[in-house]
């Protein structure tokens, strides 16, 4: 096996702790790469944000991390800012692999046997007209409920912190998600944030009826994998430390429980 430990790294972006279910499947899928994980929470949630703004604002803080990691690919692991800002990631930064994340609409639409699919987001990626052409593009004989979830994403950083989380105020967020039309029920959720996995069990436990969960995460690892043969070159960024990975706090403020999240999946806090 070829050691790219010393090879240029990945960089994991998202607004928070939810990429951190995507990055766990890329370390399985390479388990030899370093990794970079940034968590832009300063800016967390990006649901507060006007459009423009955070457009500008994501635009500018790659071109400071492009700069200091010089990662070989960039994954934005993060459904709202990939259908607000991936084309102009890939049009500021032309040299750069992007690879970004979109609800899972095609393989829910694939699978779906009732044709009741729902898509559980956060507010911006429902309102997004990405998502929309996503839909009407490959779902187009389904019936497509979006479901806008504004706690979702701070119950799962809570829990991933602190071991806990109301499965009451789960059950809520999630209830939207499930219709009943005459004989049929919905039995795919499109889980379009990637904080959602990590409640997973929770919104089970507390759904009417079960349902296929749709985790994107391994899709992307894929699909990341797929393009690091071409995204290989000498050049270099700030090294690593020895061992760990390195994980980036845009705040730079990390508290005791995140800190020791972090430790969890091999992070040594930047």
């Amino acid at each position: 096996m070829t050691d790219l430990s010393n090879a240029r790294p990945i960089l994991m972006f998202d607004s928070g702790i939810g990429g951190l279910t995507v990055l766990r499947e890329a370390r399985v899928l390479m388990p030899d790469r370093r990794f970079v994980y940034v968590a832009d929470d300063a800016a967390f949630p990006y649901g507060a944000w006007e459009e423009p703004a955070l457009r500008a604002h994501i635009l500018e803080l790659f071109g400071k991390l492009l700069d200091r990691f010089s990662p070989a690919i960039s994954v934005i692991a993060c459904n709202t800012a990939s259908t607000l800002v991936i084309d102009a990631l890939r049009e500021r930064f032309p040299g750069h692999p992007f690879v970004g994340t979109v609800p899972a609409i095609k393989p829910a639409a694939e699978r779906t046997r009732s044709g009741l699919v729902s898509v559980l987001a956060t507010p911006g990626t429902v309102k997004r007209q990405y998502t929309r052409d996503l839909i009407g593009k490959w779902a187009q004989k389904c019936h497509v409920r979006l479901v806008g979830s504004d706690n979702l994403a701070g119950l799962a950083e809570v829990y991933m912190r602190e071991g806990f989380v109301d499965e009451e105020a789960v059950r809520a967020e999630i209830a939207p998600c499930f219709v009943a039309h005459d004989e049929l029920r919905t039995d795919i959720v499109v889980l379009a944030c990637t904080h959602y996995p990590f409640l997973a069990n929770r919104m089970r436990k507390t759904a009417p009826w079960p349902v296929d969960w749709l985790d994107p995460a391994e899709a992307i690892a894929r699909r990341a994998l797929s393009l690091l043969a071409d995204a290989e070159t000498s050049q270099r960024g700030e090294a690593l430390p020895e061992g760990a990975d390195l994980a980036v706090f845009t705040s730079k403020r990390v508290d005791f429980p995140t800190r020791r999240l972090m430790q969890g999946f091999g992070l040594a806090i930047s």
